[in-house]
C-alpha cells in the first residue's frame, strides 16, 4: 500500500511539472515571437525570456534533484541544470541593466 501511495505521488509531480514545462514554454515562445516582430520596442521583454528561462531550469533542477535518490550522476546532471539556471539569472541581470540604462 505504502509503495502505490509513493509511486502516485511521483505520478503527480510528473504531472505537475509538465504542466509547468508546457506553460513556461508557451509563454517564452509567445513572448520571443512579440520581441522579434518589434526589436526595438519590445526590448524589454528579454531580460522576462530569460527569468522565465531561469525558472524553468529551476524547477526542472530542483525536481531531478528530488527524484534521484542515490544516484550521483542524476544529481549531478541536476546540479548542472542549476548552474545553468544561475547562468541565466546573470544574463537576466546584464540584459536587464544593458536595457535600462
Amino acid at each position: 500500500m505504502y509503495g502505490q501511495e509513493k509511486r502516485k505521488g511521483r505520478r503527480n509531480a510528473a504531472l505537475v511539472m509538465d504542466a509547468v514545462h508546457i506553460v513556461i514554454g508557451i509563454l517564452i515562445v509567445i513572448l520571443a515571437v512579440i520581441t522579434f516582430l518589434n526589436p526595438e520596442g519590445n526590448q524589454i521583454l528579454l531580460p522576462v525570456i530569460f527569468a522565465l528561462a531561469a525558472v524553468l531550469d529551476i524547477v526542472s533542477g530542483i525536481h531531478k534533484f528530488r527524484v534521484s535518490g542515490r544516484s550521483a550522476g542524476k544529481k549531478a546532471g541536476a546540479a548542472a541544470q542549476l548552474l545553468l539556471a544561475a547562468l541565466l539569472i546573470a544574463v537576466t541581470v546584464v540584459s536587464a541593466i544593458s536595457i535600462w540604462r
